[in-house]
């Protein structure tokens, strides 16, 4: 069984960090140690036995602070299981279909044997920082389309893998 598990994000508005949190709470539910912190603060992946990144998707690209996080933690990411997930999507397609990683997750993906890679739907409401999501809430494409269920079940697969280790 993997003793302690790191999941961390890159977040603009906090709703990446709220799929985190949820994906940490159902891999505490199924025994897990778990540790939550936002990617930028994160300093060192030594004491973890896997790891879980997560970034919101803004113009095709990841959270900076997410890519930011994998190169500087490349060498001993490659060392354990990892997973990503993705969250972004302002519709119902997440839902609907799998979401490939985009490309510069993909790339990282393979240079790390990452295990899995999941694109949930996100969230952008009243409130939001930055000129573009102001943009798309007042054009009325906002609103929250992350499906809880399925961060759940996928992170309760990421669970298994591990306690079967």
């Amino acid at each position: 069984m993997t003793d302690t598990v790191l999941v961390t994000y890159g977040t603009t508005n906090g709703s990446t960090a709220e799929i985190a949190e949820a994906v940490a709470g159902t891999l505490r539910e199924q025994g897990l140690t778990v540790q939550v912190l936002p990617a930028g603060s994160v300093t060192s992946v030594t004491s973890y036995d896997g790891v879980v990144v997560g970034g919101g998707l803004y113009a095709g690209r990841w959270h900076k602070d997410a890519r930011r996080f994998v190169r500087r933690h490349r060498a001993l990411l490659a060392d354990r299981p990892v997973w990503f997930f993705s969250s972004g999507p302002l519709d119902a397609s997440a839902a609907e279909r799998d979401i490939p990683p985009v490309r510069g997750v993909q790339r990282a993906m393979t240079r790390l044997d990452a295990r899995g890679h999941i694109t949930f739907g996100g969230c952008l409401k009243e409130g939001a920082r930055g000129r573009i999501a102001k943009m798309i809430i007042s054009s009325g494409n906002g609103g929250d389309f992350r499906d809880f269920d399925a961060v759940e079940a996928w992170a309760k697969g990421v669970a298994d893998s591990l306690n079967h280790k």
